[in-house]
């Protein structure tokens, strides 16, 4: 993502807060991958990445057939690279929100949570079911903010109810997620390290990103990208784009001021021809 991107984000977090900005736009070019990784990936068995697939700066990707990618393609390095970057920019930009809960210590099976930024100080674990209930709003922006590891125990799921656009969902790991077998994820995992799948395991309606390591796929493992035909599982199918952000009177104002201002430059600039 590059600079004058991010500075969007900023001038529109600021006034907007982030569950209108983050899901449309963090991920850069990283939104087009559903498996990206830092030195390889991997598949044992038949898994299925909808959505492109990529590794940077490592080249190895291992397992591809018997596994498939569908709805994208095996990235260039070039390409891979950017989206690594973007990628970055996304993880530290998560990082920097301000939580509006602690869960250190909390196990997330059971709960029920609303839209907001839930942090981690260490590791999370996953055992049973997590729902995320995005409460009518179509924009609700989920982020777990977790300082080291993110662990789902077999059969865990995540389920996402009464909301918009799956992308917003994000998991912001400081070191490795390991989904357990079995596992029904939801969202896009963005870890410092690696990631792992365990036999059957799936990531419904997001992505798994891994900055230094590897993505591990075992048996039989799914990644459906936001947007994929077949993302049918989460918050409203991964078939609806985003709403569009109304631009509030400040933004509106800062509009009118830059055009005054050219306008008033090319007044001069014409006189000084004549």
């Amino acid at each position: 993502m590059n600079t004058k991107s991010l500075l969007t984000l900023a001038v529109l977090g600021t006034l907007y807060g982030p569950s209108q900005v983050w899901a449309a736009s963090i991920l850069g070019t990283a939104d087009d991958f559903a498996v990206l990784a830092g030195s390889t990936v991997t598949s044992s068995g038949a898994s299925i990445v909808s959505g492109s697939l990529g590794v940077s700066p490592g080249t190895s990707v291992t397992g591809f057939p018997p596994g498939t990618v569908i709805g994208g393609t095996i990235a260039p390095l070039a390409i891979a690279a950017q989206a690594q970057i973007d990628a970055a920019a996304a993880y530290i930009s998560l990082a920097a929100q301000p939580f509006t809960q602690d869960l250190t210590g909390q196990d997330l099976g059971g709960k029920t949570l609303a839209p907001g930024v839930y942090r981690f100080s260490s590791s999370a674990q996953l055992t049973g079911n997590l729902t995320l209930d995005a409460q009518g709003n179509p924009d609700a922006l989920f982020v777990f903010q977790i300082g080291s590891a993110l662990t789902t125990a077999s059969s865990s799921s995540v389920s996402l109810i009464n909301g918009g656009p799956n992308d917003g969902v994000f998991w912001q790991v400081g070191s490795s997620a390991t989904l357990g077998d079995s596992s029904a994820f939801q969202g896009n995992i963005l870890a410092l390290t690696s990631i792992s799948m365990n036999p059957f395991a799936s990531i419904g309606c997001g992505r798994a990103l891994a900055q230094t390591g590897a993505v591990t796929m075992a048996d039989t493992n799914e990644v459906y990208s936001t947007g994929a035909a077949n993302c049918g599982s989460g918050l409203n199918g991964g078939t609806s784009p985003p709403a569009p952000i109304p631009l509030p009177a400040a933004v509106w104002l800062l509009g009118s001021g830059l055009l005054g201002l050219i306008g008033v430059t090319r007044r001069k600039d014409a006189a000084a021809i004549a």
